[in-house]
């Protein structure tokens, strides 16, 4: 039975055509089983013709297409207003086509330019005379200063030297850090104040999240307990659980999380 012409089989035959020059139309139309007609049409151009377009109705917005682009072009860009408009002269569409429609213009014009990369703004190892990597400068942003060697103290002056905005943000760091092993809940009022006024957009929305639980950081700084064993029993479990995940049953699990002192050994 001879199968139904269709854009697949007419691009088979195109692409057999291309693939094999010797192929004559007879040979394809017996291969594919197309029409000979089809056959015909396909294989005289060298590429597939675009696909044809269906005429833009008055349901669509493409009907449309001159009037809204000049309305575009002069600033009007609230799509309800647009709708509005449209509809006056004949649309009978809905507003989530019209959005759809008017999307590609409004990314188009909302398009920046792509920022510099900010390596590109970093000051240069003193030592090596590389660019001081982000993923650096944010590790000696919140390390002390008698935790740091001999060349990462040096990174950490020319980055106070050259970037103001570090310097800011370490000091900020240094006191949240010191302010979480006191007891004084007036300091971190004044944090909170200090960072919400410091200018640096990842400070603010900090402080910010500190105050939709200003209770619970208050407790953390006033009580001496801490739920730092909790969180690290928990990691070291994950841990072992994605290292024997796919080798070794449940059962080995419990043996490996309890303490060797709780281990049964067998006597050789």
């Amino acid at each position: 039975m001879r199968t139904a012409p269709t854009m697949v089989v007419a691009e088979s035959a195109t692409s057999s055509v291309v693939q094999c020059a010797l192929a004559t139309v007879a040979e394809i139309t017996r291969k594919l089983r197309p029409t000979r007609k089809i056959v015909d049409k396909w294989v005289r151009p060298e590429c597939l013709p675009e696909r044809a377009l269906m005429a833009p109705k008055s349901s669509t917005p493409a009907w449309f297409a001159t009037y809204l682009r000049d309305r575009w072009a002069e600033g009007q860009r609230n799509v309800r207003r647009l709708l509005q408009e449209v509809r006056e002269q004949g649309l009978t569409g809905c507003y989530s086509r019209l959005a759809a429609f008017v999307a590609t213009w409004r990314r188009r014009s909302e398009m920046k330019p792509t920022p510099s990369s900010p390596i590109g703004t970093l000051p240069l190892d003193p030592r090596t005379g590389a660019v001081i990597s982000p993923i650096v400068a944010a590790t000696l942003c919140i390390k002390p200063r008698c935790m740091l060697t001999q060349r990462q103290a040096e990174k950490v002056d020319v980055l106070k030297q050259e970037l103001p905005i570090f310097a800011c943000m370490r000091s900020l760091a240094m006191r949240f850090r010191g302010l979480l092993r006191g007891n004084d809940l007036n300091a971190l009022d004044n944090w909170i104040r200090d960072a919400m006024g410091c200018g640096v957009h990842a400070m603010q929305k900090f402080a910010a999240k500190l105050r939709h639980d200003i209770d619970a950081v208050r407790n953390a700084i006033r009580e001496p307990w801490s739920n730092g064993q909790t969180e690290g029993q928990i990691n070291r479990l994950k841990a072992l659980k994605r290292a024997m995940y796919g080798r070794a049953s449940v059962a080995l699990l419990p043996a490996r999380m309890r303490p060797l002192r709780e281990i049964e050994y067998h006597q050789v």
